[in-house]
């Protein structure tokens, strides 16, 4: 088998919950602390290797639903308002990959109290994997990052214990007061990656993913990607498309046009690390804010560069915002340096961004798209054979790719009608034409 058709999964969580954790200072390695504290307390409840396993994965990914800057820092206040929103949230886009089902019941209901206080579900219906990864994320708030942390052991303690019977399970408080009475956890809360195991199934094997269950497992991280913002609802969905399409055209093989769509999904990974209100701006931006968009590539690298067996994948991704001559972001890289899955990835998505439409920019038809993509490869910023192809089979790309969104589209509709609504009574906002406005650049 291919190396990019086995792919360790932890190296793909990972690398989202890295992203996830960079928007802000104030989350850098939560996901990770609370992977960390959710095995120890897994493996000090005595569950087996294989749910120890499970609870470090969703603890690395439990707060994907939270979906805006504010809502991310509002989880991180101890007794956070309204937290079983982004908990649904996050439920509801781990569930729509097949095997993290139980996991994303896990996920769910990880603000759930013990003693079924507050607005949460009935204690009957929470699982004990639910209440780990509570107590988990709970330890994790509390650290103050201004202080070392075995100077706030103790303070951390006494808080949780106090709490036993009420926000968390008696059991697992008894756990966690066991295990946090080694320096060594709370030496290793602070350095999370450096202990995180690979979590192993029952057999003692590395998860692996085949194909297509990678290619699921990055459509799942597309719409975390996109969801966050009504302009880009579908955006990597489209340029998975139009990249795929291309590829075929240019004669790459079916393996190739396969791996050209897993680019596609995963070439904006890094504004995982951008905030949301900077990629809804309807303003001008600023040069800071500039500054901000123009590394979402670089972190796309970045996190894709630790997934082993993913390398044509990473570079097709992560260098869409490179020019032919050599000035795009954040490398500046020449010609010679750009591959061709590259300059597919490029093209691709300045053509869906144009078609579908910005805060800051109207949305065009595909001949306006295809006049500015030509003028482009004249200005050598993008590969001229590729802006003829796609101009030349422009009616059948985009046929493909409208086809793609629409059936995006219909998933986000019911991301948020299922899981937004019903949560605090409000919806995301309305898809529609974009507002105009006289910021360029930042496709």
């Amino acid at each position: 088998m291919p190396e990019e058709e086995n792919i360790p999964l932890m190296d793909l969580v990972f690398s989202l919950a890295d992203m996830t954790d960079l928007v802000s200072p104030d989350l850098v390695n939560h996901h990770f602390e609370v992977a960390y504290i959710a095995g120890e307390l897994a493996g000090e409840a005595g569950l087996s290797a294989a749910r120890r396993a499970e609870l470090v994965t969703a603890g690395a990914l439990h707060d994907i639903g939270a979906l805006s800057l504010a809502e991310k820092l509002g989880a991180m206040q101890f007794e956070a308002s309204n937290p079983h929103r982004h908990a649904e949230m996050s439920y509801r886009l781990l569930k729509t990959f097949t095997p993290f089902d139980e996991l994303a019941r896990l996920v769910r209901y990880h603000h759930a109290r013990w003693d079924g206080g507050g607005t949460g579900p009935d204690r009957r219906d929470v699982p004990l994997g639910s209440h780990i990864l509570h107590l988990a994320d709970r330890v994790a708030v509390l650290k103050d990052k201004r202080s070392h942390i075995l100077n706030q052991s103790g303070r951390i303690r006494e808080k949780i214990k106090k709490e036993s019977g009420a926000m968390f399970h008696p059991d697992l408080v008894d756990a966690f007061l066991r295990a946090s009475e080694k320096p060594a956890f709370w030496l290793s809360v602070e350095s999370p990656r450096a202990e995180l195991a690979r979590p192993r199934d029952g057999n003692g094997q590395v998860l692996r993913l085949d194909s297509c269950e990678l290619l699921a497992l990055t459509r799942l991280f597309a719409h975390i990607i996109d969801f966050r913002s009504q302009f880009t609802a579908t955006h990597s969905a489209g340029v998975a498309a139009v990249a795929k399409a291309l590829a075929g055209l240019a004669g790459l093989s079916v393996r190739e046009c396969g791996l050209m769509e897993i680019a596609g999904h995963l070439h904006d990974l890094g504004k995982l690390a951008i905030p949301a209100e900077i990629l809804d701006k309807e303003e001008p931006l600023t040069r800071e804010e500039f500054n901000v968009i123009y590394s979402h590539p670089f972190h796309t690298g970045r996190a894709l560069r630790r997934i082993r067996g993913l390398s044509a994948v990473t570079t097709w991704a992560a260098d869409h915002h490179e020019r032919l001559d050599g000035r795009g972001y954040p490398y500046r890289l020449p010609a010679g340096d750009l591959p061709l899955g590259s300059r597919i990835t490029a093209v691709a998505d300045v053509f869906t961004a144009i078609v579908e439409g910005r805060p800051y920019q109207e949305k065009m038809g595909p001949e306006t798209a295809i006049s500015i993509i030509g003028q482009l490869a004249e200005k050598s910023q993008l590969d001229p054979a590729l802006a003829e192809l796609l101009a030349a089979n422009s009616t059948h790309i985009d046929a493909e790719r409208a086809q793609v969104q629409a059936s995006a589209e219909r998933e986000y509709e019911e991301f948020y009608r299922s899981g937004g609504a019903d949560i605090d009574g409000k919806c995301r906002p309305e898809r529609e034409g974009a507002a105009s406005g006289a910021r360029q650049g930042g496709l």
